[in-house]
């Protein structure tokens, strides 16, 4: 039996996905939620096979919601962007539906789980890795212990890599992110943040001088004291930026 979760602001999509799934007896669904915080505690405590998800809902992203899953799932995309970035996931997911979608659409979407990744969740993992969020560059969710905490991206001071992780730091301390440092050169807004070494980006609005620093290199130094390397490359942004 593939356990499922349906996640979905919307009641009516997820009773339509409830009703499609009458006609596959070997799947059962363990959960519907309608939103990505209840999405989050339901993938924790039943472990599904599956799941529906919706992209833009009230609080979280469904995107938001994955990259808080240890272990994700296998995903099916129940959403009405057909504009939005598909071919970013399309490798990925197991399936789309644009809503509004048929049963024989569902069916092909069910038969694409059994066949193809009933026992293999790692794309999801890939999609994470890979798909741009839809226009929502203007915070960061984390997992703060058991509780998770959004973060506007003006309250970050710097992210700096560590590992297979990037610390971003605030006011209140740092928070660690299962992301690359590409990733977030792409995804936080060009104009706020330069990224002024392999291992760090910086928020400009919160440097108040640049020294040099040994050889051909130089230091950002923020507000809070903070001190953050610049690299030759670094450097050369960070003076177009501040039009130095």
């Amino acid at each position: 039996m593939n356990k499922v979760v349906i996640i979905d602001d919307e009641f009516l999509a997820r009773s339509m996905v409830k009703e499609y799934l009458l006609k596959h007896p070997e799947f059962e669904v363990v959960a519907e939620c309608g939103d990505g915080f209840e999405g989050l505690k339901a993938i924790q405590e039943h472990e599904p096979n599956l799941i529906f998800l919706d992209i833009q809902m009230p609080k979280i992203s469904g995107f938001e919601m994955l990259e808080l899953v240890d272990e994700p799932p296998a995903v099916i995309f129940a959403t009405a962007f057909d504009e939005y970035a598909i071919k970013a996931f399309d490798a990925h997911a197991i399936d789309y539906l644009l809503k509004p979608f048929d049963q024989e659409r569902f069916d092909k979407a069910i038969g694409k789980f059994l066949v193809q990744h009933k026992n293999d969740n790692s794309a999801t993992k890939d999609l994470l890795n890979d798909a741009q969020l839809p226009n929502i560059n203007n915070r960061i969710v984390v997992k703060n212990g058991s509780k998770i905490k959004i973060i506007p991206v003006q309250e970050v001071l710097y992210l700096e890599a560590a590992d297979d992780f990037v610390k971003i730091f605030t006011k209140d301390g740092y928070y660690l992110k299962n992301k690359t440092m590409a990733f977030f050169e792409s995804f936080l807004p060009q104009d706020m943040f330069v990224r002024s070494h392999r291992s760090f980006i910086v928020n400009i609005g919160e440097i108040t001088r640049i020294d040099p620093y040994e050889k051909d290199g130089h230091v950002a130094v923020l507000k809070n004291g903070a001190k953050i390397n610049v690299s030759r490359n670094g450097y050369g942004k960070l003076r177009d930026v501040l039009g130095l």
